[in-house]
């Protein structure tokens, strides 16, 4: 679920909204209100994004709670919100573990990535890769691998931003669809060439406070109709859901068939271990002064995150109690429109006070999808003009200028790439997409860094070897399963040629890329620059001489 069904979700929102068009001017009030504040925040940081450091890091001055704020803005895209409050709405338990694998993955990034990647980099991933390595090669895999992740998280993000802009507008032709998607790719370009990471920074942060914020009044407004008794909300849940107790037990989902507990695995591994290899998130480290800060970043983002995930709980069962699975899956059959139809059952079915908290919920999730895609595009931009630009093509020669113009021009194209896959996909099911993004975060990024910062035997080989092997084969797996063809919630649901029984890859393509990062050292006749590796341990666990 997780970011996997944004596109359906923002439909259904979209669809519960268009059905209050009489109050159309309000929302579009709110959302123009919203673009015009973002737009001010990303002039204003525009001004003072002077250098490089600026550009790619927000001139590493942000402190550790606004970086955390920032990076929980990053991380909940609006299928948190709207996937998550579905899937528990109709699976009870079974939907609430997608909460509990999102924030276990923090542990991770926490215990193993975040100070060492800080105090080793500079800019993006590639740095800490190729210190030890052969530059040229390593760069141009991490900055392949780091593009194609970021690509296919846009495509969810942009297709969902432009559907749910288009029914909100009443805007029915392709035409105007299509329209639609571009202006959404184009604020997309505007925010991450004015702005930078300062620019985009504070739209995540003022997003993220959006949130939690909306997520927080609802959150209230569910226990207040129980009389804030959590025991009574679940019983409720339970009796209304069809499946009484078993509705709070494990199993409803992920305990039917050995295959359905195989993916569930999968899936936990792929989002567990994903997170610490998300671009995004990574580049976000870079942004604190020092290691320290990073630290405390990921602290604060872990309780701004846990706080939002609890919240969950009261609007998924929230929704089963008040509306009902049948309902929900009447207007979405992976229940991505729970979360919008609880808000228009708060507000007051029909009423103004729907239509507004329709209106507000319909912001936020918008403000949520822009702020991921700018984040998603600096990180692509930046690795290109960083790793692949700079240091592939200029060999080390390029000025701080001539960079950061790369670094913009490849904002463009990037946001041309997105602009023509989200109108192509705004009619198709991304769920494939997303979560091929984090199987290759998971696959292809995590084993390397690891690799690089605690293994002294680790070779340029082995690099090339875990990052093309584990994107190769979590693109393969995943357009070979249920998710590509074969069922009818598939992208290509008229064809069939779906040999891999699991729908998250994980299970297969990550223990694999590590195995071929091992095997690839391993075989190689290169000899590991120990010297090189002991001065990367000692930069990783104390920052000395770290940027």
């Amino acid at each position: 679920m997780s970011a996997a069904h944004t596109s359906h979700a923002v439909i259904q929102l979209a669809a519960e909204t268009s059905s209050t068009s009489e109050h159309r001017p309000l929302i579009i009030t709110l959302f123009a209100v919203f673009v015009a504040a973002t737009l001010g925040i990303t002039v204003w940081a525009g001004r003072q994004t002077k250098s490089a450091s600026d550009f790619y890091a927000g001139g590493r001055q942000f402190t550790a709670f606004q970086n955390g704020l920032a990076v929980s803005g990053d991380y909940m895209s609006a299928a948190s919100f709207l996937g998550i409050a579905g899937a528990i709405a109709l699976f009870g338990y079974d939907g609430f573990l997608y909460s509990i694998g999102f924030l276990v993955a923090w542990l991770v990034a926490l215990l193993l990535v975040a100070e060492p990647l800080r105090n080793s980099g500079r800019y993006t991933m590639g740095d800490v890769l190729a210190y030890r390595m052969r530059q040229r090669p390593v760069r141009t895999a991490a900055g392949v691998s780091t593009i194609v992740v970021s690509i296919f998280y846009l495509l969810a993000q942009m297709a969902g931003a432009g559907v749910l802009v288009a029914l909100l507008l009443g805007i029915t032709s392709d035409a105007g669809k299509i329209l639609i998607v571009a202006l959404v790719g184009v604020l997309m370009i505007l925010y991450v060439t004015i702005g930078g990471m300062k620019g985009t920074t504070w739209v995540q942060m003022v997003k993220a406070v959006l949130l939690i914020a909306g997520a927080l009044l609802m959150t209230l407004m569910v226990l207040w109709k129980f009389d804030f008794n959590v025991s009574d909300l679940l019983g409720t849940a339970a009796e209304k859901s069809g499946h009484g107790s078993a509705f709070l037990e494990p199993g409803l989902k992920y305990g039917v068939t050995d295959v359905s507990k195989l993916d569930f695995i999968s899936l936990g591994i792929a989002l567990v271990l994903g997170t610490a290899g998300l671009p995004h998130i990574l580049i976000r480290f870079y942004t604190v002064p020092t290691a320290k800060a990073a630290r405390k970043s990921v602290n604060w983002a872990i309780g701004i995150i846990g706080a939002f995930y609890l919240m969950t709980i009261a609007l998924g069962f929230g929704a089963a109690a008040l509306i009902g699975p049948e309902e929900i899956k009447a207007k979405n059959p992976a229940g991505n429109a729970a979360a919008p139809q609880l808000a228009e059952y708060l507000g007051g079915l029909g009423t103004t006070g729907g239509a507004v908290m329709l209106a507000v919920i319909s912001a936020v999730a918008f403000a949520t999808i822009l702020a991921v895609v700018a984040g998603l595009t600096l990180a692509s931009s930046s690795s290109f003009a960083h790793d692949i630009y700079a240091n592939v093509i200029r060999r080390g020669k390029a000025t701080e200028k001539e960079e950061m113009r790369a670094a913009r021009w490849a904002t463009v194209a990037i946001g041309v790439v997105s602009i023509g896959l989200g109108a192509m996909a705004r009619d198709l099911n991304v769920a494939g997409l997303v979560a091929l993004a984090f199987a290759v975060a998971a696959s292809a990024n995590l084993p390397t860094i690891l690799y690089s910062l605690f293994w002294k035997r680790f070779t340029t080989q082995g690099a090339l070897w875990s990052i093309y092997g584990g994107l190769a084969s979590s693109v393969l797996l995943v357009l070979f399963s249920p998710v590509v063809s074969g069922k009818a919630s598939s992208m290509f649901p008229d064809v069939d040629f779906a040999w891999f029984p699991l729908e998250n890859p994980g299970l297969i393509s990550i223990p694999l890329g590590f195995l071929l990062g091992w095997v690839g050292s391993v075989v190689s006749k290169e000899e590991p620059d120990r010297g090189k590796y002991a001065e990367l341990e000692v930069k990783s666990l104390t920052g000395t001489g770290a940027h």
